[in-house]
């Protein structure tokens, strides 16, 4: 494994963020793996004299973050700022990193979707406003974004994201069946070094519908794309019954799960592998990923907080941006 210089993003600074990212680095610093955190050293200081861990160290380039990285906390500095502005500008900063090769990926610290609102902020979610800042870079391949949660030997890509139920079984077309899973197909191939990637899609319906007994999404939605997609020379299972396909025998026959709506795939991942799942962005110019949980204010300052699921993102993280490349060369 190189150990590629990855951009470690705040989050939100009231949060857990600042807490398992010093946890990470305490974790990590004897392993092949390599980050520096973007934002306001003042917060990451805060944190590390709570934890006993040393000072944090401010760098002014990625190249020596590599330098630093095995003794403290390398920091990019960012001017001060509170709340959501601290997490934009962090996010912001670490993806101009990624996209002037200065980084080789990223990865997100949990922010707070309903304090961002407050503050204006007009995307969905992390996933969404990514997709935004790299919308003018290249990507190889179809672009997303399309979410994927992995963990505990399971990966599952999202059709749909952060909708309520009705409206996200209403938003479900062919069309949009079809994106997600050649975006996923390529994704495994680039960033997960798989040759022959299988798919398994999920049905909607109780069964998969029991030939329409039961509904006739998977006859009028699911089956088309299904029919597009292995005609294009996609190993592309089902429509599989949703309550049958996530068992360790099931998931042997597949590399990834096409889930339809958010609680489908999050569900069996979270139940798989509850501390270490990861939140992947696939589709996008540059490798990202992030722990698969919220900014925990309750606990936030009381020391009590698991790195478990950014130490996994940071590995995977890893991974992908050697896969990537390696790819490309």
């Amino acid at each position: 494994m190189i150990c590629a210089p990855l951009a470690l993003t705040l989050g939100d600074p009231d949060g857990i963020g600042p807490e398992i990212t010093l946890k990470a680095w305490r974790d990590l610093r004897d392993e092949a793996h390599c980050f520096a955190l973007t934002g306001d050293p003042d917060q990451a200081y805060a944190a590390a004299l709570a934890l006993d861990l040393p000072r944090p160290e401010p760098v002014t380039s990625w190249r020596e973050a590599r330098d630093v990285f095995a003794d403290a906390l390398p920091v990019i500095a960012l001017p001060a700022a509170q709340g959501p502005r601290a997490a934009l500008a962090s996010i912001e900063a670490g993806v101009q990193a990624v996209l002037s090769g200065e980084a080789f990926g990223l990865v997100t610290n949990p922010v707070s979707k309903a304090r961002l609102y407050e503050a204006g902020f007009q995307f969905p979610g992390h996933t969404e406003y990514l997709a935004h800042l790299t919308a003018e870079a290249p990507v190889q391949g179809p672009r997303g974004p399309v979410m994927m949660l992995a963990g505990g030997g399971l990966r599952c890509a999202l059709v749909t994201i952060h909708q309520p139920l009705r409206e996200a079984i209403a938003a479900l077309t062919p069309e949009r069946i079809i994106e997600t899973a050649r975006v996923t197909a390529h994704a495994l191939k680039l960033d997960f070094a798989i040759e022959h990637p299988r798919l398994a899609l999920a049905g909607l319906n109780p069964h998969a519908g029991e030939g329409g007994a039961l509904g006739r999404e998977e006859i009028d939605i699911l089956a088309p794309a299904l029919d597009v997609l292995r005609a294009e020379g996609l190993a592309i299972a089902g429509p599989m019954a949703p309550d049958t396909m996530f068992h360790a025998e099931a998931r042997e026959r597949y590399d990834a799960a096409v889930c339809l709506y958010h609680d489908q795939g999050l569900i069996p991942v979270k139940t798989l592998d509850f501390h270490g799942g990861v939140n992947v962005t696939l589709g996008l110019p540059i490798v990202r990923a992030s722990p698969d949980h919220g900014t925990a204010f309750d606990i936030a300052g009381k020391g009590v907080a698991r790195p478990d699921s950014l130490i996994a993102a940071i590995r995977l993280a890893s991974d992908m941006a050697a896969n990537r490349l390696r790819a490309q060369s």
